[in-house]
């Protein structure tokens, strides 16, 4: 069962995700939401569109920009419709 941990505390857990590009993407329900805040940063995939992220905040500790979500893909990334996947020092075992 995949989960994200960063700062020792579980950010994200599932046994239903999806995988793309090499990430685990975690459904919406699966996320510890008081860890998360929203950021202004955007990017932009030629395929998936335009990613938004979230900074992390885990005991006082803050890591920006950590998670990026597609709320609005482009048709050929669909499946991954407001699913979350992590970089910058988050952990993800499976």
């Amino acid at each position: 069962m995949p989960r994200a941990i960063w700062n020792g505390t579980v950010l994200a857990e599932t046994d239903v995700f999806e995988e793309v590009d090499g990430n685990v993407y975690f459904p919406p329900e699966s996320l510890e939401r008081e860890f998360f805040q929203e950021s202004a940063k955007t990017t932009v995939c030629g395929w998936k569109g335009t990613a938004s992220y979230y900074s992390l905040v885990v005991d006082g500790q803050r890591n920006d920009d950590a998670a990026w979500v597609y709320r609005d893909p482009k048709s050929a990334a669909a499946k991954i419709k407001d699913h979350v996947a992590f970089w910058r020092g988050v952990t993800v075992e499976r």
